[in-house]
């Protein structure tokens, strides 16, 4: 059975549902703590560096290190909802964190302007046009200084296929059910989402298409834009339990630095 997913999915889908149903990824705030300790790990951050969370969602990355002291963070995300939803948060706790809506693949973010740009959570791949990633990419190297690091977090595509489940579930309290069906295509990840209120019937019923990366083709990808001294982590999993996340308990971190301009 072939599943065709609407090629402008992701401008519409990360919303008030998207926080319910990948609330157990992108709302436990022990994971995002986590996975920002990997990328302080990763990449030679200072708290007074400018970085750019580029399709950050609701923030949740940018306020953990504007918790940890980092005066310096930009959010950029395209969804109106994600974006509003994170200056609330900054606001309440009085962080001086900037939030920018905007395409990643054209920001509006002037040239050299942050010394590490991040892409967190998965989010390259969403756009099933086979040249957007590297339009992401190549503006991620234009706003980033000489020598300014790149960090993506994408689904390790192998694990991915080796362990791939066609059909997932799971229950949201008491009321809430997420269905998920998935089918692979070549390098392409198709699934249909139905999220169910035992009390109100129907709330979601869409079905959405990512493009999947192994090593290889993210290096790949990250030398073709330009980046040098790329290192490749296939093993990180912010879970801490087993179990079916939707594909973000298998994760590959790519890290790249922007050559030093002549």
């Amino acid at each position: 059975m072939s599943m065709k997913a609407d090629p402008d999915w992701w401008q519409s889908m990360f919303d008030e549902v998207y926080l319910l149903t990948d609330a157990r990824s992108v709302c436990d705030e022990e994971i995002t703590h986590r996975e920002v300790d990997l990328v302080c790990e990763l990449l030679p951050m200072s708290a007074g560096h400018k970085i750019l969370d580029l399709c950050g969602g609701h923030g949740r990355h940018s306020l953990e290190l504007c918790a940890r002291g980092f005066t310096g963070c930009t959010l950029l995300d395209y969804s109106e909802f994600l974006i509003d939803h994170a200056r609330r948060s900054a606001a309440e706790c009085n962080y001086p964190m900037a939030c920018i809506r905007a395409d990643a693949r054209s920001t509006g973010v002037s040239s050299d302007s942050f010394d590490h740009v991040l892409i967190m959570g998965n989010s390259l791949g969403y756009i099933l046009e086979p040249k957007a990633d590297r339009e992401i990419l190549a503006e991620a190297k234009r706003v980033l200084r000489s020598d300014g690091w790149l960090l993506v977090d994408v689904t390790d595509g192998t694990a991915v296929k080796d362990s791939f489940n066609p059909t997932a579930w799971h229950e949201i309290g008491t009321d809430t059910v997420v269905c998920r069906q998935r089918r692979l295509e070549g390098d392409t990840l198709y699934a249909r989402e139905v999220v169910l209120s035992k009390e109100k019937g129907l709330i979601r019923d869409c079905t959405y298409g990512i493009r999947l990366y192994d090593a290889q083709t993210v290096n790949a990808l990250l030398e073709d834009a330009g980046f040098r001294r790329i290192k490749i982590h296939t093993d990180f999993s912010p879970h801490r339990y087993e179990g079916d996340y939707g594909f973000m308990n298998h994760r590959m971190i790519a890290a790249g630095q922007k050559p030093q301009m002549p």
